[in-house]
């Protein structure tokens, strides 16, 4: 029996132990929040002095907010728990704040980086470059350079993929000319064809010498994986290691998930995109109608950042040290230059927005037009902004949604913002057969972005993600011609069509707006 078939086999069997493990998990959640709301109710009416001391808290938290830089939307979510419940949204409030845990993982994130900025070869004659071609994308480089350790390269190659169908035969190929390592870091892992594919490939490739190491998102033990897989995997030679896994007890760090997906062969090639590992995304399985995703490969020095940008999250939990220089960029890695392209990473926990301004960079650049897709819509008041003014000043915006949702919710908030979008000149165009999942930003025949970073204040606030910018690559134009191909196979949003959802989607999904920036 083969590795894949062995996995499927026994996630086929134990669903219902996870299930099982997943109603625990919440049961204690809701255990926690059960005595956090009678110790509420105690408290308020044990003690009038206890109250006002909490109400006391709640204003200083409130004054806290006023005068903390950040996201006003944000600011203003914050205030309606506080004000509403003024013992327990303080309380929450200053948890949330004080959040310690995250602080520590901030702090050895930071550290990673300052290591392995160490190996990484400088590249400031290409910045310095590109910024004589194009002032604005210069900066942008320089930006991303000194906030997010993320440099510039010429001497790389990109293929795009329109759907995820066409990466995983190319990924597959790919791992399997593996020689030295594969690492690997996925948001989403479930039991199917495509995971029994892959797992048969590293299994063999350990058995080669090949040094493998796997790391996915934590959310996975709620409901597609065994607390075991990674045992599983051990066993067969491959290094595996889950990020922040759900337990029982309530922390704040588990707000922030591991979006990314992240594949890096021999520090030659790697992998990028909405793809995760499971068989929906390469339509293998039909969840919510078909399932449009995107993604690309690359080759050459570009490939370096992807290797550390692995590196530094899988270490963060590692308390001996790595071996850097091992994984520095090969020297038969360069390829023939094709434009400029930039990866780069997204951190939550520290005060920079990466993903944000990236987006918003493309959008306040164009000249002609700005393409969007991405599954979700969820804006916050610098982004708004930002698209309407664009389509105000002549700039073509358009911007590709699911018909089909994979989350009713998202979907019903999503359209709260629509007509301000339409009023303004904002194309929005649903894609009909099913559902997008692709997170692409094309403009003006010479910009695009390709990578993980929803619109939404999960990915651009709350989650670890991963991009790639690329100027004046050749793949811009073929990402250009994925969007008229998608366009022509969507529905485009007219004002009065808001009107026509239900009364109760309507209502919800501006009920949702309130408290959208903490989701």
């Amino acid at each position: 029996m083969s590795m894949g078939e062995k996995v499927n086999k026994a996630l086929g069997r134990i669903k219902s132990v996870i299930y099982g493990r997943t109603a625990a998990i919440l049961l204690g959640f809701a255990a926690q929040l059960a005595l956090l709301g009678v110790g509420y109710i105690l408290l308020s009416n044990y003690s009038f002095w206890f109250y006002l001391l909490f109400l006391a808290v709640s204003a200083v938290a409130m004054v806290h907010i006023f005068n903390t830089p950040g996201n006003p939307d944000l600011k203003l979510s914050w205030m309606f728990p506080i004000a509403f419940f003024p013992v327990f949204g303080s309380i929450v409030y200053t948890i949330i704040v004080l959040q310690p845990g995250t602080k520590v993982l901030y702090a050895r994130l930071t550290d990673m980086a300052r290591n392995t900025k160490k190996y990484v070869i400088p590249r400031g004659e290409i910045r310095d470059r590109l910024r004589s071609e194009s002032p604005h994308m210069g900066q942008l480089a320089h930006y991303l350079e000194n906030c997010d350790n993320s440099p510039v390269y010429d001497s790389t190659q990109v293929k795009y993929y329109p759907l995820g169908d066409l990466q995983f035969a190319d990924m597959v190929e790919e791992l399997k000319k593996a020689e030295k390592y594969i690492f690997m870091e996925f948001f989403i892992v479930s039991g199917g064809a495509l995971l029994g594919t892959v797992l048969d490939i590293l299994k063999e490739k350990a058995k080669a010498g090949v040094e493998i190491r796997f790391m996915y998102d934590g959310t996975n033990v709620l409901w597609n994986l065994p607390g075991f897989f990674p045992q599983m995997l051990e066993d067969e030679g491959i290094r595996c290691k889950i990020f922040a896994p759900i337990k029982p007890i309530f922390s704040t760090h588990y707000n922030n998930r591991d979006h990314r997906k992240i594949l890096v062969i021999d520090g030659k090639t790697a992998f990028t995109g909405g793809i995760n590992l499971a068989d929906e995304y390469i339509n293998q399985k039909m969840r919510f109608g078909h399932w449009k995703d995107v993604g690309a490969m690359i080759k050459g020095d570009a490939v370096e950042r992807f290797t550390y940008m692995f590196l530094e999250m899988w270490n963060e939990s590692e308390r001996q040290p790595e071996d850097y220089e091992r994984y520095r960029l090969p020297s038969d890695a360069t390829m023939p230059n094709d434009g400029y392209v930039i990866p780069y990473s997204v951190c939550p926990l520290g005060p920079e927005r990466v993903g944000e301004k990236v987006y918003l960079e493309i959008i306040n650049t164009a000249h002609t037009y700005v393409h969007i897709m991405t599954p979700y819509l969820i804006l916050d008041y610098q982004m708004l902004m930002a698209l309407t003014y664009a389509a105000r000043r002549g700039v073509e915006v358009i911007i590709i949604m699911p018909h089909i949702p994979d989350k009713k919710y998202a979907f019903v908030l999503a359209k709260t913002y629509y007509n301000q979008l339409l009023e303004a000149g904002v194309r929005i165009c649903e894609y009909e057969p099913g559902f997008v999942h692709a997170k692409v930003f094309v403009s003006d025949d010479v910009k695009a972005v390709v990578g993980t970073v929803n619109l939404d204040y999960r990915s651009l606030y709350h989650h670890f993600e991963c991009g790639l910018i690329l100027y004046r690559n050749s793949q811009v134009a073929v990402m250009e011609r994925d969007m008229q191909d998608t366009l022509e196979k969507c529905i485009e949003q007219k004002i009065e069509d808001y009107k026509k959802l239900k009364l109760t989607d309507r209502a919800l999904g501006r009920v949702m707006r309130i408290i959208a920036p903490l989701m």
